[in-house]
């Protein structure tokens, strides 16, 4: 499969548009993320997220089912904190037409234990998903060889 990832760039005349950063084939990963653990392979096989020595969030969008569309780049913050916008989130997930979205970050301690703060910005984020209509189906939180899915 290919997994292309995006950012958001602003035209000459001012209004937000999508623009490929890179795109790499990932026989590893499966296009349908139906599963956390599906999930957590394109974070440790493609993103290398367990490898990062600062918190990395991102965003996968899904379509009606379940295929990945596109990856995002959320934050990339420092050791132990990233900051985070349920608005640029949920305006990049309507820009690639995206039904659901997995977010998904990294701590660099290796321990997945999900904080207060990450319980809080699941809770947010899905709340305000629910309002444009886009569900997030899962959080996972990436540490040294084990994830989190707040989910479950």
């Amino acid at each position: 499969m290919r997994v292309t990832q995006y950012k958001t760039m602003l035209t000459e005349d001012k209004k937000v548009k999508l623009e490929k950063e890179f795109s790499v084939n990932a026989p590893t990963v499966d296009k349908v993320m139906n599963s956390p653990e599906k999930v957590s392979k394109l974070a440790y096989d493609i993103l290398r997220l367990h490898e990062q020595t600062e918190e990395y969030l991102y965003m996968v969008c899904l379509n009606t089912k379940c295929a990945l569309t596109s990856v995002f780049e959320l934050s990339h913050g420092n050791v132990n904190s990233s900051i985070f916008s349920v608005r640029e989130t949920l305006q990049k997930a309507l820009l690639a037409n995206a039904v659901s979205i997995i977010v998904m970050h990294n701590h660099p301690s290796g321990d997945p234990t999900p904080s207060k703060e990450d319980v809080d910005v699941t809770k947010r984020l899905g709340e305000a998903g629910k309002i444009v209509g886009i569900q997030l189906l899962d959080h996972l939180i990436i540490g040294d060889g084990r994830f989190c899915s707040l989910k479950e």
